[in-house]
């Protein structure tokens, strides 16, 4: 995996990693943290093609961990949006926005990818970037709507590709509407006696080249910086677009949120062809120990490459912790 300073190593599996239960899913309508709202009764949950007509599933995990001592916590996390009509048209996005704000999370987290993979652009209609974060500034939570990067908010933004990174369309636009964007860098959020600290570090695949017929990544991510702030022994939650940084088991965050994969947008008699990671279905989705750490994959919303999910429904994750 290509680093800030060059490549590094990539790390066997982790003695005893465990793939930890999921606690159930359903859509909002009938959930008691939306209050059954019949606004939402009527849509089943996405599946497959007809993703583009309905809203996503809900997904709900449950983190208990020693080093969490603070009160309850519900967080939204919507990834992978990939904006573009029709598969992810602004219509949906809205009612999405809608769908979280029922659930009344505490916080909403967004992992990244706001933009449409330009592989789709020849038969999707690209939405831009300030239109979609127009949107998201709806979301309301009381701890606040936090964002970074992915690495489609890179590598298909003409703005950056034209200015060789020195702009990015994902970033003014967050700074246009007023959402919080994390880019190697923490807050500090509070909640009950001490607070929390929310870590958000840039895309690992934020430019891709190739050498000697092999595709390399240039990764943007800088934990080092990120955690600077950081209290030793401080409870953090870092969010990493990529879930790979999960196997370098960094003790500072005792939960990694990511995105990315879509689960493999692809799930065939229990395998996934293709995942887009360097431990290929290792992290795939869901929730995930290891180390003594945990990760959480939301499989997210949108597509990438074509516009079709088998077996891997889109989703919203809710992360309840304490």
């Amino acid at each position: 995996m290509q680093g800030p300073g060059g490549t590094r190593d990539i790390p066997p599996r982790a003695a005893g990693a465990l793939l930890c239960p999921e606690p159930g899913t359903g859509t909002v309508g009938g959930d008691a943290a939306s209050g059954g709202s019949a606004l939402f009764r009527s849509h089943r949950p996405a599946r497959g093609w007809g993703a583009i007509r309905r809203l996503p599933r809900i997904v709900r995990h449950r983190v208990t961990d020693p080093r969490w001592t603070l009160p309850p916590l519900r967080a939204a996390i919507l990834s992978d949006l990939h904006v573009g009509a029709p598969w992810v048209s602004l219509g949906l996005l809205e009612r999405i926005v809608a769908q979280v704000n029922a659930l009344e999370p505490d916080i909403v987290l967004l992992p990244g990818d706001l933009l449409l993979d330009r592989n789709m652009w020849r038969f999707s209609r690209f939405v831009p970037a300030g239109q979609i974060a127009e949107r998201l500034a709806a979301l309301r939570a009381p701890l606040g709507t936090w964002s970074i990067l992915g690495n489609h908010d890179w590598v298909d933004c003409d703005l950056a590709r034209d200015t060789d990174h020195l702009r990015n369309s994902v970033i003014e636009a967050h700074a246009a509407h007023g959402l919080p964007l994390l880019r190697n860098e923490a807050r500090h959020i509070p909640h009950g006696a001490g607070g929390f600290w929310l870590v958000g570090t840039d895309s690992q695949r934020a430019r891709k080249s190739r050498e000697g017929g092999q595709r390399r990544y240039t990764s943007y991510l800088d934990a080092g910086a990120a955690f600077a702030g950081v209290p030793d022994g401080a409870p953090a939650i870092h969010m990493a677009h990529e879930p790979d940084y999960f196997a370098s088991a960094d003790p500072r965050a005792f939960l990694q949120i990511s995105g990315h994969t879509h689960g493999g947008q692809i799930k065939l008699f229990g395998r996934y062809p293709k995942v887009p990671s360097d431990y290929g279905s290792r992290y795939a989705g869901g929730h995930i120990c290891e180390n003594g750490n945990h990760l959480i994959v939301c499989r997210g919303i949108g597509y990438s490459g074509i516009p079709l999910r088998i077996g891997v429904p889109p989703e919203i994750a809710i992360v309840a912790l304490g």
